[in-house]
């Protein structure tokens, strides 16, 4: 139970002249993890190679201890996928398609039938498991897709950006189911999602991506722990104060006349003063502020393509 649910190594994959993956090392242990990254990060990329729905152009992965390359189909019964699309059969029953599921997933059909209405029954769909497919709302369908996921009680469960379409009440909704998949029936998750909030509210172990780069991963506590970005506002030369430190190798982002600086350690202070003194500029405010997921996010991959002059669809 201690070894890694998931580890990749030097894992790549291209699309003709377009790098989706590009060296890839992870070791991940069984938890809540959120894999985060603007849309065409490579999170899909990631989970279809994992789950041996693609090869890789380069490196190996496992997942549960299993060579993915080498045994895809044995890592696909102990596995549930949710697919961002939306790929439900329209003109059958809720608990007809989930049965389904669980009987391709290896269930006796009686005992398929009886897991799919138990799993429709924790996913908020008890009364409505007899309607059609084609009648379900958005929110509803997506209950639907994580009930067949989980219907036939996975080591491992992907969820691909299980929000997608939702309004905010369903979306809180799906939420909470996923956090009790994990902390009350022990299922190991991983929540691809481009928004910040969902992986943040669920997750406790986060994988971050960028244009098929590892920009960084762990425990959310670890990447958040210790003292927050120095946030300084000021009068004066912004952009001359902003390079100064920057030339430093500090991470900087800006708001207006507001910047948050990285805080490695004390000494950033000292750097603050005497910029501020050396370029004439005035120090209006300055406070240690806290730290989020958000502040990671943005100091590792936003500012970096703001410092390149490249743009960059950050995750919300």
């Amino acid at each position: 139970m201690n070894d890694p649910i998931v580890v990749t190594m030097d894992l790549r994959k291209t699309y003709r002249r377009v790098v989706a993956l590009e060296g890839l090392n992870l070791e991940v242990p069984r938890a809540a993890i959120g894999l985060l990254g603007p849309n065409g990060a490579g999170k899909s990329t990631l989970i279809k190679l994992l789950l041996g729905l693609a090869r890789p152009t380069a490196g190996a992965a496992t997942l549960l201890g299993i060579d993915v390359g080498r045994a895809a189909v044995k890592v696909r019964e102990r596995v549930g996928y949710l697919p961002e699309s939306d790929c439900l059969p329209s003109d059958v029953t809720a608990a007809d398609f989930v049965a389904h599921m669980a009987e391709m997933s290896g269930l006796p059909a009686k005992n398929a039938r009886l897991r799919a209405a138990e799993t429709l029954y924790h996913c908020g769909l008890d009364e409505e498991r007899y309607r059609r497919l084609k009648e379900f709302s958005t929110g509803m369908k997506q209950r639907v897709k994580l009930a067949q996921a989980i219907v036939h009680d996975p080591d491992l469960v992907f969820l691909d950006e299980p929000t997608n379409g939702m309004d905010p009440a369903g979306r809180d909704d799906m939420l909470r189911l996923v956090a009790r998949i994990h902390r009350e029936l022990g299922i190991t998750v991983i929540l691809s999602s481009h928004i910040l909030e969902d992986v943040e509210e669920v997750c406790d172990y986060v994988i971050m991506l960028d244009h098929g780069r590892l920009v960084a991963a762990g425990p959310v506590n670890d990447l958040i722990e210790g003292a927050g970005d120095i946030v300084v506002e000021i009068e004066g030369d912004i952009e001359a104060f902003l390079s100064r430190i920057s030339a430093a190798g500090l991470a900087v982002t800006r708001r207006d006349s507001e910047l948050s600086i990285e805080h490695r350690d004390d000494e950033v202070f000292d750097l603050i003063r005497d910029a501020a003194a050396d370029l004439g500029v005035a120090l209006r405010s300055l406070h240690v502020g806290t730290r989020s997921l958000e502040d990671v996010y943005i100091q590792r991959v936003v500012a970096k393509h703001v410092q390149e002059g490249a743009s960059v669809q950050p995750a919300r």
